[in-house]
């Protein structure tokens, strides 16, 4: 039977969802005071006569009617139709504390944020600000709230990930001192998505689980050799158990891919009960040099290990801060700050690309902005040698491909980054056509973010990847990763054919603060496509990075 609190919850779903699109305000305060009414009624409606509902206090002839109608169909019609025609994202937006129906109208028709995930990028960047009815308070409680609701959904970027799973794995090894545990699977792999924590160890059920149990775990599951436990921060941890014999051999198998695996169950020298003391014996049997935990994905690793783990770029081998936002645009700090914290750091140069004109929502620069920004670069220059600022631009990619500027206002520029901020909801044959026009302007120094996705969040706009990395090729662009932990865009499994065609990766922080300068998201995953420091841009010294914006012009013959 339908209860009074769902045919209540349909009102006030409707009622906010009227206040949403804009509609009449009259209707929409009806059901909302439907709904609170009929929350209070303690008589089942199912149980009074159709013809009698009028009667009840708060349901008049229009309310009346649809209550009849969702007993009958156990749907409202009207609901699913402004349902419809709103994104499921928006809709989802409703579950996020302190965002009513006026707020997550101007998020979605005033700043085109569509999703919770695109919220809290936003929120990252402080571009709620910009916007009536949002202040630094409600801003930060904004985000707080939707970090704690995407706490709750089962799957977490590594980066969110990353701090438990080191605090359980230590929490673990000390309280079984005597027992052998490896954390393995998804996070060993440096995999930007983690749905679950995966351990090997030598503890039996037994021990394990009182001690987890105790801290309020609770077994999700158990099997032969494998058993999970859910936690308080919804978080999935599983354990494989193993002897002290079988450890490295479990630990090899659950750390790569089903992909991977299989390719080395092809191999002469594999056996899945092997015993060995490390997982380097095991790669010798295989006739293999030891592969790098985060190249365990594609059986391709079997084949192209050029690179060994040293080999791999390291946080440690950027140089400077390419791609960084200030207050000029819809950044925190002054130029003049983050060049003095880059200064502290250790970087050598840094790149400020903030936003162009059509990004009206980041307060882009006009021309006149633009030449005011470079006299201040100059003295900044000045002032701070041998460190050096870099002039760029984040250039917005337009409907058509343009860039946001004419060539004469590019030229200005030591450097160009271009991507794509608007309309991203396209057609490959659309979103390629805007690429590989920018890719063509001489002026593009890096394509930024290449798929405009936010992991969790959106998918992004679909591209041939073949197509872009091939046109950088032949236009000498740099291709970015962006390294923020919701952005890390170009998918890392796009790295080993840009390698192959000797395309220059950059690993970029894309920072709107100082807080935003660390790139060792972007490292990780870089790492599982095989990158070294020679083939990323930003770990070009100062004079490697001033010889190479050099060569480049002179090569596009600018």
């Amino acid at each position: 039977m339908i209860d009074n609190y769902f045919i209540a919850d349909q009102f006030s779903l409707l009622a906010k969802l009227m206040d949403m699109h804009g509609e009449n305000s009259f209707r929409s305060r009806t059901y909302s005071s439907a709904a609170f009414a009929i929350e209070k009624v303690t008589q089942s409606l199912a149980e009074i006569p159709e013809d009698k509902l009028v009667t009840v206090k708060g349901i008049g002839d229009s309310v009346a009617k649809k209550v009849i109608e969702i007993l009958r169909t156990g749907k409202l019609g009207a609901l699913e139709e402004i349902v419809a025609k709103t994104p499921p994202g928006v809709l989802e937006m409703m579950n996020i504390k302190g965002l009513g129906p006026k707020k997550i109208a101007t998020i979605w028709k005033e700043m085109g944020v569509e999703s919770v995930g695109e919220l809290l990028y936003a929120c990252n960047e402080n571009r709620l600000l910009l916007y009536k009815g949002f202040g630094q308070k409600t801003q930060q409680n904004v985000q707080e709230a939707i970090e704690f609701y995407m706490k709750n959904q089962g799957s977490h970027l590594y980066a969110e990930t990353e701090a438990y799973a080191v605090v359980i794995d230590a929490t673990l090894k000390k309280q079984f001192t005597d027992k052998l545990f490896a954390i393995t699977g998804q996070f060993r792999r440096q995999a930007e998505i983690i749905d679950r924590l995966e351990w090997v160890t030598t503890a039996t059920d037994t021990e394990l689980l009182a001690f987890l149990g105790a801290n309020n775990y609770t077994t999700k599951e158990t099997l032969e050799d494998i058993f999970s436990v859910l936690g308080p921060e919804n978080v999935l941890l599983k354990f494989y158990r193993a002897t002290p014999e079988s450890f490295y051999s479990v630990l090899f198998q659950t750390s790569g891919s089903e992909e991977f695996i299989t390719a080395c169950a092809a191999l002469p020298g594999w056996n899945s009960t092997i015993t060995c003391e490390s997982e380097e014996a095991i790669f010798t049997a295989l006739q293999l040099p030891v592969i790098a935990a985060p190249l365990r994905e594609k059986a391709k690793a079997l084949t192209n290990i050029k690179n060994n783990p040293a080999d791999l770029i390291k946080p440690e081998d950027i140089k400077g801060i390419i791609h960084s936002h200030s207050q000029w645009s819809d950044g925190v700090h002054t130029v003049e700050e983050m060049a003095k914290a880059c200064i502290d750091k250790g970087y050598e140069y840094l790149v400020i690309s903030d936003h162009s004109k059509s990004a009206a929502y980041a307060n882009g620069l006009t021309e006149e902005r633009i030449r005011e920004q470079h006299r201040y670069i100059d003295e900044l220059n000045e002032k701070l040698k041998p460190f050096k600022i870099f002039k760029s631009i984040e250039c917005d990619i337009l409907g058509d491909g343009a860039l946001d500027y004419s060539n004469n206002v590019l030229a200005t520029f030591d450097l160009v980054i271009a991507s794509v901020h608007s309309n991203l909801k396209m057609t490959e044959e659309k979103a390629m056509m805007r690429l590989l026009n920018a890719i063509r302007n001489p002026y593009t120094t890096i394509l930024g973010h290449m798929t405009g996705r936010l992991l969790l969040s959106r998918p992004g706009y679909p591209v041939d990847h073949v197509s872009v990395i091939d046109a950088c090729l032949e236009n000498h662009v740099v291709i970015e990763l962006n390294a923020h932990p919701r952005r890390l865009d170009i998918d890392w499994r796009w790295i080993d054919y840009a390698i192959e065609k000797g395309v220059l990766i950059s690993i970029d922080p894309d920072a709107h603060s100082i807080e935003g300068y660390d790139c060792r998201y972007g490292v990780l995953a870089a790492q599982k496509g095989g990158l070294t420091k020679q083939q990323n841009l930003s770990s070009y010294s100062l004079a490697e990075f001033e010889a190479y914006l050099v060569n480049r012009r002179k090569a596009r013959g600018i």
